[in-house]
């Protein structure tokens, strides 16, 4: 028993030296954040390295195809809005 966790003690020691991480952290998911970060973009159909201007044109695109008066939803829109902010927030200030 003790050279159980003896072994344990050693593997998760190696883990964090060389992955910055300890096990455990691998089984918890991603963050709340990152989620809504990764649904924007792939609602936007954006590149994680997207700058300003992709992210407004691809908002504009997919506003044209969800409007209201082309058979879209106030709800998609909405949603459409959020994602754009959210990803905007996301990029890095450039001061």
């Amino acid at each position: 028993m003790f050279r159980l966790l003896l072994l344990a003690l050693i593997v998760s020691l190696a883990c964090k030296l060389f992955f910055g991480r300890w096990p455990w952290d691998y089984l918890r998911g991603q963050s709340t954040r990152k989620q809504a970060v990764f649904k924007a973009r792939k609602l936007l159909a954006v590149r994680s390295d997207a700058s300003h201007q992709e992210i407004l044109e691809a908002h504009k695109r997919l506003i044209a195809m969800i409007h209201p008066d082309r058979g879209g939803t106030n709800e998609q829109v909405h949603e459409a809005n959020a994602a754009r902010d959210l990803l905007l927030d996301e990029l890095p200030d450039k001061r």
